[in-house]
């Protein structure tokens, strides 16, 4: 090809216009994977299309198993996890995740989440919510401190040394009494040492106002891959409910571990 054409084809591939519906369509993959779940509102308003012309971005997408739709909701899929990169087990979780937190959800009547580690922070990965705690839920793929909160500080238990140093600083890191901040630290290592104990964790408004949750370890091989959690607001989570929920939520856990294996 001579230069002239080469032009030509450069031209051709910047006017505008060009490749428009292909760029519309990864900022739609876009929007959803950075939102971590989102409606075909959210994304038609942010993005100025048609609300028709998202629904058809939208199923496409979904075709491809690079999002998900969850009771009218978008989410990230799960090949697309498998292409950012994300380990086997990984994808596996965000593959089966959504269907086996709706069967948690249906038994306990409470929020279920799905929350893995990502360094020194908790994601969480996946969750189902009944009408009635709604309000109390996270987005998926928010991003959490790994030391506050039931389901995260069960990944804080079993991290490894350097990411539990690391919570240590950061849980007393704006105390400016050196008293406060050693007894902070002390808590957090007594808390620690009573998860692996117990094998559970439980969590009174720590991230969210009113918000109770319960939390267990979900074992693949021996290691810790993610925690699985339910929770619901404090008043209608008796004492006595937190501890007939917790051989209903290692059970689960237990049963998640036996499927992320096969």
């Amino acid at each position: 090809m001579n230069s002239t054409d080469s032009s030509a084809g450069d031209s051709r591939a910047s006017e505008p216009g060009a490749d428009s519906a292909l760029v519309r369509g990864l900022r739609v993959l876009t929007h959803v994977a950075e939102g971590g779940e989102v409606s075909a509102q959210d994304v038609s308003a942010e993005l100025g299309l048609p609300l028709s012309t998202t629904y058809r971005y939208l199923k496409t997408l979904t075709d491809f198993d690079l999002i998900e739709k969850q009771h009218g909701r978008f989410v990230p899929g799960w090949r697309l996890s498998a292409w950012s990169g994300q380990d086997i087990t990984r994808t596996r979780l965000v593959e089966v995740g959504h269907s086996f937190l709706q069967g948690l959800t249906n038994r306990t009547g409470k929020v279920s989440v799905l929350t893995v580690r990502a360094g020194h922070n908790a994601v969480c990965l996946r969750q189902v919510s009944p009408s009635a705690d709604t309000g109390i839920s996270f987005r998926i793929n928010q991003v959490l401190p790994i030391y506050r909160g039931a389901g995260q500080r069960v990944l804080l238990a079993y991290a490894p040394p350097a990411v539990i140093e690391g919570a240590l600083r950061a849980v007393s890191a704006d105390v400016a009494d050196d008293h406060a901040a050693l007894a902070r630290r002390q808590h957090l290592i007594a808390d620690l040492k009573d998860i692996r104990a117990r094998g559970v964790a439980v969590s009174h408004g720590e991230l969210i106002d009113s918000a109770i949750a319960v939390a267990a370890p979900v074992r693949v091989g021996g290691e810790v891959i993610c925690s699985l959690a339910v929770a619901g607001r404090a008043d209608r989570v008796p004492a006595n409910l937190v501890k007939s929920l917790t051989p209903v939520l290692t059970s689960a856990a237990a049963e998640l571990g036996v499927e992320l294996s096969a």
